[in-house]
């Protein structure tokens, strides 16, 4: 069997917990930061847990992980 290729944005996006999870970062911190209340923002800087139902096709996108 030929190897899989790993999906570049996603290699970036995502790791891998031990337990298997996988962890991203939550989107709508880059710009346009004026408006968001500050509590806001200090609750995006945190890691999230991907869910369930697209922790299947994550995985496929990176099989090395």
């Amino acid at each position: 069997m030929p190897k899989i290729k790993t999906h570049s944005g996603a290699k970036k996006r995502f790791k891998l917990t031990a337990s298997g999870k996988v962890k991203r970062h939550h989107a709508f911190k880059s710009h346009i930061l004026n408006k968001k209340t500050t509590k806001r923002k200090r609750g995006l800087r945190k890691g999230v847990m991907a869910d369930r139902t697209n922790t299947p096709a994550i995985k496929e996108l990176i099989p090395y992980k």
